[in-house]
Formats: structure tokens, C-alpha cells, sequence
């Protein structure tokens, strides 16, 4: 099966999960992201794996439009269905790839791309892409789970993530990111970092992570290294951790 298989296998049926998911509607990243655009309604945006909706669907109540690209129609038919409940009729949601997008040069003002990055299969396409269709004077805000810069806990991160979800590539490094984005020509900072409690049992759910995984999962927890439960804040009665998630604003 090949990448863009197993995502929309992964999610299409996973999608009405990801929409009511707590930290997926309503996480101090999404309130961030919203409050580092300082939208004034003039903007045309571009929410890049936009899931069931929920940053789209925020950003566009201060835009004049948003888009919203995924590759599983499920997710789609979700946010659409998210947009209408709330009322919000300045957003479109569309089947794309962020790989390869088909818009022209220079055709937004902000892009967003929030907790989707580490599916890309070849991220360094996906960020110069943006920077093609990012108009002059624009602006990217890009979340995602990011791998600490030790090689342990990088390892111990991307381990648990692709156990869980093998539509899962990788978590980047900060530092990875903005390499990332330099050779398209843009500069990365960040622009604020969350530590972001998952409770174990909501987190393999939600994914519908097999049981077989799960064990194994809980004895990656339960062996882990002082420096790795620290890290990660590990506890095993109920199992839980916080996953490091990081806002970078890129122009």
C-alpha cells in the first residue's frame, strides 16, 4: 500500500473521532495559531491537511476566504459538515495533495498547516510548495508534533508515533524544520511550544490503534528510560504522556 493509501485508509475511518477530539477542536496551539495570524479580514488562506476542519474553520472567522485541502474524503465531508453547523460560509474544502498543490504562484496570504506535516512522505516538497503559492509579504504558520533534538528521544517519539499510526513518516526536529524551510527560501522561528498531555486510552483510540500495538506501546512506556519519562512525562497508572507540539511562523 502505498503512502497516500494507508493516510486515507488510516483516516476515512478514524474521521468522525478526529472531529470531536478535544485537542484537535479546541488546543492552546489552535488558540495561538489564531491569534499569530491577526487576520483582518482582507486574507486568503490556505489550511494544508485540514482534517475535519477545525483550523480552517477558526481562521475563517476573521478571513475573507479559506481553503482547505485533504487528501481522505472523509475528513472532508466532516469539516464540511463542521463549517455548516457553525455557520461559516467563507470556507471550501477540496481534495489536494500539499505535495503538490495545484494553485497558482503567489496565491495566498497565509498558509496553515496544523498536527498533519509529519504524514508527508517528502515534507521538503510540501514546504516548498508553500513557499511557491505564499503571495510576497506573506505568512506560513506551521504546527506539528516536533522530535526533541536528542537522538534518544527521537528515536523513543517516532517509535510510539508509528506503532500507533503506521500512516505515520516523522516527527522533525525544530532545527529539521527550519533547514526545511531556508532552502525554500523562507525563515522559520517559533513561535510558541506546547507540551500537550494524551491520555493513552484517547490517544489509541482515536487512531483505532490494534490491540497488539497497544501492548506493545505500554511496554515502550513502561521501560522507558528516567531521561525519557521525563521528557515525555511519562506515567503508567493509567498509562499517559505529553506529546511536544510546536507552532512555527515562517516568512
Amino acid at each position: 500500500m502505498d503512502r497516500k493509501a494507508s493516510i486515507q485508509r488510516q483516516f476515512g475511518a478514524t474521521a468522525e473521532r478526529y472531529r470531536t477530539s478535544s485537542y484537535h477542536t479546541n488546543a492552546p496551539d489552535l488558540q495561538a495559531l489564531y491569534a499569530a495570524a491577526d487576520l483582518q479580514g482582507t486574507e486568503h488562506v490556505l489550511d494544508l491537511g485540514t482534517g475535519t476542519g477545525n483550523t480552517a474553520v477558526a481562521v475563517a472567522r476573521s478571513a475573507a476566504h479559506v481553503v482547505g485541502i485533504d487528501l481522505t474524503e472523509a475528513m472532508l465531508a466532516q469539516a464540511r459538515g463542521l463549517a455548516q453547523e457553525q455557520g461559516i460560509n467563507n470556507v471550501s474544502f477540496e481534495l489536494g495533495d500539499a505535495q503538490a498543490l495545484p494553485y497558482a504562484d503567489n496565491s495566498f496570504d497565509l498558509v496553515t498547516c496544523r498536527v498533519c506535516a509529519h504524514h508527508f512522505a517528502d515534507p521538503v516538497a510540501a514546504v516548498r510548495e508553500t513557499a511557491r503559492v505564499l503571495r510576497p509579504g506573506g505568512t506560513v504558520l506551521w504546527g506539528d508534533t516536533t522530535a526533541p533534538e536528542d537522538p534518544a528521544q527521537d528515536t523513543f517519539l517516532n517509535c510510539i508515533e508509528l506503532l500507533r499510526d503506521p500512516s505515520h513518516v516523522r516527527d522533525y526536529s525544530v532545527s529539521q524544520w527550519q533547514q526545511m524551510f531556508a532552502v525554500a527560501g523562507l525563515s522559520a522561528v517559533v513561535e510558541g511550544n506546547w507540551p500537550t498531555d494524551l491520555p493513552f486510552d484517547d490517544w489509541t483510540q482515536r487512531m483505532q490503534t490494534p490491540e497488539p500495538e497497544q501492548v506493545a506501546l505500554r511496554r515502550l512506556f513502561d521501560g522507558a528510560t528516567a531521561q525519557i519519562r521525563d521528557a515525555f512525562r511519562i506515567r503508567t497508572t493509567p498509562h499517559a504522556f505529553a506529546i511536544p507540539i510546536t507552532l512555527l511562523r515562517a516568512c
